[in-house]
């Protein structure tokens, strides 16, 4: 587990992360095990880069991100289209 990453999510703080080739800013909502078996964060990408070329709602295997870091920008909180008890998770650590 990473309380970084829970404490952002308890505290509303951005993310900033390397992903795949680039820099994504993200509003983490669930922290957990995916039920593909990896530690995953469900986050509302807002800025930087996106291989599908656009923002929203993705699932980031956390293997595959460097440089983690919490920003100081808060968000306002849970994006609609946010379900709690994501059925990506097969286990929660922490979400909104």
């Amino acid at each position: 587990m990473n309380t970084m990453i829970e404490n952002a999510i308890t505290k509303r703080n951005l993310l900033h992360f390397e992903y795949e080739g680039g820099e994504r800013i993200v509003e983490p909502h669930c922290y957990g095990i995916t039920t593909a078996g990896n530690e995953g964060l469900r986050a509302f990408q807002i800025d930087g880069y996106s291989s599908s070329g656009s923002m929203g709602w993705k699932m980031f295997d956390l293997n595959k991100a460097d440089s983690i870091e919490v920003l100081d920008e808060t968000f306002n909180g849970t994006r609609p289209g946010y379900k709690r008890g994501d059925r990506g998770m097969k286990k929660i650590f922490r979400e909104l």
